[in-house]
């Protein structure tokens, strides 16, 4: 009977399956994403999980998506992941008055991103410009939200999209009470 590994357990085998497919040390990929090499020791035995970031940075490194590290060739599927709720990784610290879940998987970062925003009662989230041709679609779910991008402003209720320069500097800000929205950023 075959086992069944746990996600951790899947993800600590293939990720030391890959590095070592590749022919390199725990030091040269250490050196290659930016991820120490204690961490990376710990990854690979289980006895850490990665963050998002660091995910990023190892399969950027190992030139692999996240997929890949994780399929398991001894069962076909269509789904390719699930994440429920409570591991969909999500940001607190940007923004006044928001919380931002990340969508999107790690390997679209700096392509295409789409996030879910909740803003609490005039909670603002301000942005500095992203790289050249960026543009942000931002699609209101819940409220009103008030947008600003460069000199340009405008005013969006619930099933309204905007899209707009994101490489200039650029805000959102809840008007009159909570409001929740879908934002898609592409880096052209």
């Amino acid at each position: 009977m075959q086992k069944k590994y746990s996600f951790a357990e899947r993800l600590a085998k293939r990720l030391k399956e890959t590095r070592k497919a590749k022919g390199l040390s725990l030091e040269a990929t250490a050196n290659l994403s930016g991820v120490s090499r204690s961490m990376l020791s710990q990854i690979e035995r289980g006895d850490s999980s990665p963050t998002v970031a660091t995910l990023w940075n190892l399969t950027r490194a190992l030139q692999v998506d996240f997929a890949g590290l994780l399929d398991d060739n001894s069962t076909e599927s269509n789904i390719r992941e699930i994440l429920r709720a409570r591991q969909t990784p999500t940001i607190e610290i940007r923004g006044e008055g928001c919380r931002i879940r990340i969508l999107s998987p790690p390997d679209q970062a700096g392509r295409v991103e789409v996030y879910e925003i909740w803003f609490s009662e005039d909670g603002t989230l301000i942005s500095d410009p992203h790289r050249q041709g960026c543009v942000e679609h931002l699609t209101v779910l819940e409220g009103t939200l008030h947008v600003t991008a460069g000199e340009d402003a405008a005013e969006l209720s619930r099933d309204d999209t905007l899209r707009y320069c994101a490489d200039c500097s650029h805000a959102i800000r809840a008007v009159g009470g909570p409001a929740r929205a879908l934002l898609i950023v592409h880096n052209s």
